[in-house]
């Protein structure tokens, strides 16, 4: 019966779309925008990905979103540098339509939510553990060289082993090793709380991008972002969940990857639709997926708590 009822409804939509690029004026000819966070410029166009001159590429993927129109193309160049910004898409330049798609395109690229703390944030409790309150505490987690430290969950401050932390009565502890200091550490936090936001924007594409150390969501589909496409986004270390689609959104996840997250690799709220298609849901952190509300279909089949 459910299959049969997501038939009828993908039938439904395609018809809706169909009729609606019937109706609508043709659309304007969309432009490919460069993003090179080594290379780039702001003040530049854009328009090239290479070039030297005033046309060349833009230095952050928020300016590219600002002065983005429907339907257009955000080409991430993948450098060294992970991009450290927090994007929204919540205004009608950030929609498209069923025939020209508004579309992100990470090459690769890594969006990267954390921070590092500052050495003198830290402060001696005994023996060889430092404690510090970082500013964001909720769903939050410790990262030592990019990536997540290992987190002694059970562990009392004083029982840590080197390079282990845990958080206790709003503190983060870590253990040092044997004459060193947390200075001597690349140690960094979750600074931002989302990656990417949707909001009332439709018919939208992001692909090949990895979204990791936000505080809350890699990816948010707050409410109405409808016909939002996922394709071979992976989505690790944020410290609620992997994707998080609310309201009434639609989005539909084809070869992505879901994993590490703090509470669910996806959640589901409100009325929204989520459908996952060949998507690995790594549950080792947190469960893979979460529903409070809302429908998810995993590889066709509705999926069932």
């Amino acid at each position: 019966m459910r299959t049969r009822e997501r038939s009828a409804a993908a039938l439904r939509w395609a018809m809706v779309l169909l009729l609606t690029s019937w109706a609508a004026p043709p659309p304007a000819a969309a432009a490919e925008l460069y993003v090179d966070n080594v290379r780039g410029n702001d003040a530049h166009s854009g328009r090239d990905p290479v070039a030297g001159d005033g046309r060349g590429p833009l230095r952050s993927i928020s300016r590219a979103l600002a002065i983005a129109r429907p339907g257009d193309r955000i080409v991430l160049a993948r450098t060294e540098q992970p991009y450290r910004e927090v994007l929204s898409l919540c205004t009608g330049r950030h929609c498209g339509s069923a025939l020209a798609p508004f579309e992100i395109d990470g090459s690769g690229a890594i969006l990267d939510g954390t921070a590092p703390l500052a050495p003198g944030l830290w402060e001696p409790v005994g023996g060889l553990v430092f404690r510090c309150r970082p500013k964001l505490l909720s769903c939050q987690r410790l990262f030592l060289n990019g990536q997540p430290a290992e987190h002694a969950s059970q562990a009392r401050p004083a029982t840590l082993a080197p390079r282990q932390w845990t958080k206790s009565d709003l503190w983060f502890y870590f253990c040092v090793e044997p004459e060193k200091l947390p200075q001597d550490y690349a140690l960094s936090v979750s600074a931002q709380r989302v990656g990417i936001t949707l909001y009332h924007v439709h018919d939208v594409i992001i692909r090949n991008l990895v979204i990791q150390g936000f505080q809350l969501d890699g990816i948010n589909a707050h409410d109405s972002a409808r016909r939002i496409v996922l394709e071979n986004v992976v989505c690790r270390w944020n410290g609620r969940s992997g994707l998080a689609v609310g309201g009434a959104s639609l989005v539909e996840a084809s070869g992505c990857t879901f994993e590490h997250n703090g509470t669910a690799q996806v959640l589901s709220l409100g009325l929204s639709h989520t459908y996952l298609e060949q998507c690995g849901l790594a549950s080792a952190t947190a469960q893979a997926i979460v529903r409070t509300k809302g429908r998810v279909f995993v590889d066709g089949q509705e999926w069932q708590e």
